[in-house]
């Protein structure tokens, strides 16, 4: 495989959790279509970049393949964030993704590192340093929700 895998990320707020979660998907540039989670392994050839897919109407409900970190709040005051992270061995692209949640973008970023870190280890592969890309967004009264994807391809049935 050669090509890209977008990283997106968005926020949201509605009058349920369900509804900011795709409030956010919406914000991401990726709602309409069916969401097919993924494990967290980038091929060989890939570039990862930060950026909003640009989804053409007539790919709704098509099956969109995604690492999805999502974190819901509904408690004023309460944050809800995502992240996803990854390394790249320089060479030929090939990594890996982590997908993490939590209540604070610290908390987010630590675990990324943390995991990251452990499956470096268990490796013998040469990757490069951390990336990440995080996304939160704070409860005032009203249902919110933060997402972070990474976009592998949109497909039709």
């Amino acid at each position: 495989m050669t090509g890209s895998l977008l990283v997106t990320g968005g926020t949201g707020h509605a009058s349920t959790e369900l509804a900011a979660f795709d409030a956010a998907l919406i914000d991401a540039g990726i709602a309409n279509v069916n969401l097919i989670r993924l494990s967290s392994v980038i091929p060989a050839g890939a570039t990862v970049l930060e950026k909003r897919p640009d989804l053409p109407m007539r790919e709704w409900g098509w099956r969109l393949y995604v690492v999805l970190a999502e974190q819901r709040a509904s408690r004023a005051g309460e944050e809800a964030w995502a992240g996803i992270g990854w390394i790249q061995d320089p060479a030929d692209g090939r990594g890996l993704f982590v997908e993490h949640e939590g209540g604070s973008d610290l908390e987010v970023e630590d675990l990324i590192e943390r995991s990251l870190a452990c499956m470096r280890a268990s490796r013998d592969d040469t990757f490069g340093p951390t990336q990440l890309v995080t996304r939160g967004v704070r409860c005032t009264g009203e249902p919110v929700a933060a997402v972070v994807a990474a976009v592998y391809a949109s497909v039709p049935w």
